[in-house]
């Protein structure tokens, strides 16, 4: 085990038993306990749906793969799915790095591959902060310092990102940067990186299709927060959750522990209970959101087991 995934763990024990204990185990265990399964049912509905969405979304983004070298669609779902499982054994950008490293197996240029799973993951988080700008507009009353800055900083990497892609100036200037890193297999992979996010730039309606998507995802994550929400008998209004899911999520991307443990009940904890919510039935949604989660990437772990490294003859169109 290396130091940073030691203390990766080190950080999620500690900040899960933090808010455990503060938020009192056994008032926790009974909060837990008393979830409706009839909300828990619709709740796992969605998280299939949320999948699925997920999935098609990454497809989109393999169009601008070089033509000849996309792989078969069957392939392509099972690097993902398996991905989404292995990402909760790791730091939240492992199952990325999984992602790219398969997809890259399947005669598909690294930086190409990489490029995909980068966009996919920044077209991902200005959904969250799009999601989250709308609805915190509607929650002006309840004090969340240092949400706003946030979300701020975080538009402006997008938009960064955004400038690298669309313009090749940035594009240039941001590849002149990583050269003073004074190793030359990084000038060369920055370059070959930098080259095939450029691509993208050309897919407007692949883009803009991904980001209609990712909203779409963002929203069912929403939705299946407020299920388990009222599984738990809360009843916040759905505008609450519109505001704080997206924050959360943006939270758990960090990758300061494993699978966004510790985290994840920290930032509800604090979130929540801004508006009112206990801190055991805080606690008990999120474990509840992870576990949901969870649950949704089991059938990558069937793929990961039992999967034929994806035979599907038909390649991504």
């Amino acid at each position: 085990m290396t130091l940073s995934r030691a203390l990766r763990i080190v950080v999620a024990v500690a900040l899960t038993a933090y808010v455990l204990f503060k938020s009192n185990p056994a008032e926790i265990a009974r909060v837990a306990g008393g979830a409706s399964p009839s909300w828990l049912l619709g709740a796992i509905a969605l998280v299939v749906v949320d999948r699925a969405v997920n999935a098609y979304r990454w497809v989109v983004l393999l169009r601008a793969l070089t033509p000849g070298s996309r792989p078969p669609l069957g392939s392509v779902m099972q690097i993902f799915f398996v991905s989404s499982f292995v990402g909760n054994f790791l730091p939240s950008i492992g199952g990325d790095v999984y992602r790219a490293y398969q997809l890259a197996r399947l005669a598909v240029r690294s930086s190409e591959a990489a490029a995909s799973v980068l966009m996919d993951r920044i077209v991902g988080v200005l959904s969250m902060v799009m999601v989250a700008a709308v609805a915190l507009l509607f929650l002006r009353d309840l004090e969340l310092p240092g949400v706003v800055p946030m979300l701020m900083i975080v538009t402006a990497a997008c938009a960064a990102a955004a400038a690298a892609v669309f313009s090749s100036g940035v594009a240039g200037r941001l590849v002149e940067v990583i050269q003073l890193i004074p190793i030359a297999t990084v000038h060369s992979a920055a370059r070959k990186l930098m080259d095939a996010i450029r691509r993208y730039a050309t897919h407007h309606g692949a883009l803009l299709g991904v980001l209609a998507l990712s909203v779409v995802v963002q929203l069912l994550r929403v939705v299946q927060a407020y299920c388990l929400g009222r599984a738990l008998d809360l009843t916040l209004p759905m505008i609450v959750y519109f505001g704080f899911i997206p924050v959360i999520t943006l939270v758990m991307q960090l990758p300061i522990t494993v699978a966004g443990l510790g985290t994840t009940q920290y930032a509800f904890e604090w979130m929540f209970g801004r508006a009112g919510v206990p801190s055991a039935v805080s606690f008990a949604l999120s474990l509840l959101f992870l576990a949901l989660g969870t649950l949704g990437n089991l059938p990558g772990g069937l793929l990961y087991a039992f999967g034929n490294n994806g035979t599907a003859k038909d390649p991504v169109r």
